[in-house]
């Protein structure tokens, strides 16, 4: 046998070991995750949301005097 195909070998061997381990930890993340319950805070659900004002956008350009 060569060392190439030793190396294949247990590369393979690697990598099947890796996929065992991510197989059996789940995913990470939020995929398979079920989502988080909301919660409903009782003094909010009863009064309407006032609308916020929108954020302002781009540069604050001041005048500066020229002196």
């Amino acid at each position: 046998m060569s060392s190439e195909s030793v190396g294949g070998i247990l590369g393979a061997i690697v990598a099947a070991i890796v996929l065992a381990v991510a197989v059996v930890f789940g995913p990470i993340g939020q995929y398979g995750k079920p989502p988080k319950p909301v919660k409903v805070d009782p003094a909010s659900a009863t009064a309407p949301a006032a609308p916020a004002a929108p954020a302002p956008r781009g540069p604050v350009i001041k005048e500066v005097p020229n002196q």
